[in-house]
């Protein structure tokens, strides 16, 4: 997706990971994405470079749709659909 398609996402929820390195946001993300429906949009944000290889591989061994990301300053926003 696009960014401009991304910033238009209805989300069902965000995970604020920016205060923790990895693992932890994928972690979070793990913990989160039980509280989601499926077919729901989660965000996670995290400042953590290597969050942006890790979450596109955890959602294809989980099945999930992995959305994009947004880079933001200092931060990135990750987007991902759960399946």
């Amino acid at each position: 997706m696009t960014q401009e398609e991304l910033n238009k996402i209805t989300v069902a929820k965000t995970v604020d990971a920016r205060g923790t390195a990895c693992p932890g946001p994928l972690l979070e993300a793990k913990k989160a994405i039980g509280t989601i429906k499926s077919g729901d949009v989660m965000e996670v944000l995290s400042a953590d470079e290597g969050t942006k290889a890790d979450i596109p591989k955890w959602c294809t061994k989980q099945g999930h749709e992995f959305l994009g990301t947004i880079e933001e300053s200092g931060f990135f926003r990750i987007f991902l659909k759960k399946s």
